[in-house]
């Protein structure tokens, strides 16, 4: 009886250990998950900026014509006002995203990533509506 007792505590020991280390694989998932939703859309952060740079020069250039289009000029502005909105919401959740995982217990982790893969997801899905609606209003 006494010889299994040491056994007992190891074979919990590994059962605890295997648990813990299941956490951290669920979180690491979790950021995976996060940073693909990131690296989609960071490559379009000049693509954006570049749009919002056409929009303005188009409303300049309507503006200064003879007889000026004032719902495509208020469109155009709309678009040069999404696709700053956007990256910038992209700044944003950049910002406040934390890589580490500090002094959260495993429930403040899974709460904390699920909130950053709703907002990072949000932001993808800015990008994309605002790049569908730049493609609409500009001639790429």
């Amino acid at each position: 009886m006494k010889r299994s007792i040491p056994y007992f505590i190891l074979v919990l020991f590994i059962f605890t250990a295997s648990c813990a280390s299941d956490k951290k694989d669920e979180s690491q998932l979790q950021r995976e998950e996060i940073i693909k939703y990131h690296d989609e859309v960071m490559p379009l952060m000049g693509k954006l900026k570049n749009l919002e740079k056409k929009a303005n020069q188009e409303i300049q250039r309507l503006e200064e014509s003879e007889e000026p289009d004032s719902a495509r000029i208020e469109s155009l502005k709309a678009l040069a006002y999404d696709l700053d909105a956007a990256y910038e919401g992209m700044f944003d959740w950049m910002h406040q995203y934390d890589v580490s995982d500090g002094e959260r217990t495993p429930e403040e982790l899974k709460k904390f990533l699920d909130e950053q893969l709703v907002k990072i997801k949000a932001v993808n899905e800015q990008f994309k509506e605002v790049l569908a609606k730049s493609d609409e209003l500009l001639e790429n």
